[in-house]
């Protein structure tokens, strides 16, 4: 019985976000989120109340998703590898249960700002990307994990493609291009060819 009843607020939470991300945060009533699930009001509020409980339910999951990421993480050996792996597996999150929170979050920025768990996200996203360099190491490093975070990021926003985009194809590179920036080897600067060579 309890499965049923997560699964039924987890569908609650994904309905919910998508209308969030077509109507706005603050456009949305429970109403259109009761009625896109086909379901009453008193069914929706046996659930979630308001809709600041069913933001602060979808922000709890990403945030323990995070930290089940980054617990794992620090687990592993510090080599190019376990950095790729962890790559793979935020983009596994992004492409499945970060999606809807990432399209809600590009189109309601002020709703996740001033949200309670938004410092614990931060937080979250700033211990993810630690996992892919330490903080003594040289600002360029520093920089180029936080690049391999954002191709992972961008591979899942396909207006930046356009609509013909293939999303499983844009993740392939973009691991590919994350992969590179994480890589043991730095790749060496380019060197300006001389003038007429």
């Amino acid at each position: 019985m309890a499965g049923r009843r997560t699964d039924t607020r987890e569908r609650i939470q994904q309905v919910a976000l998508e209308l969030f991300a077509e109507r706005g945060y603050d456009k949305t009533s429970l109403q259109e989120v009761a009625e896109r699930l086909q379901i009453t009001r008193p069914a929706l509020y046996y659930h979630f109340r308001t809709k600041e409980e069913i933001l602060a339910g979808v922000i709890e999951r990403l945030v323990e998703s995070i930290e089940e990421l980054v617990a794992w993480g620090r687990e592993q050996p510090a080599t190019t590898e376990a950095r790729q792996e962890i790559l793979r597996r935020i983009s596994g999150l992004l492409s499945d249960q970060w999606r809807p929170l990432f399209r809600f979050a590009q189109v309601n920025q002020g709703a996740l700002e001033h949200h309670p768990g938004g410092d614990r996200l931060r937080e979250g996203v700033f211990s993810m990307v630690s996992l892919l360099c330490a903080p003594d190491e040289s600002m360029e490093r520093q920089f180029e994990a936080r690049l391999a975070v954002i191709a992972v990021i961008l591979a899942n926003v396909p207006v930046l493609f356009g609509p013909e985009a293939d999303l499983s194809r844009m993740n392939e590179v973009a691991l590919r291009v994350a992969s590179k920036l994480i890589a043991d080897e730095p790749a060496a600067p380019a060197t300006p060819e001389p003038p007429g060579g």
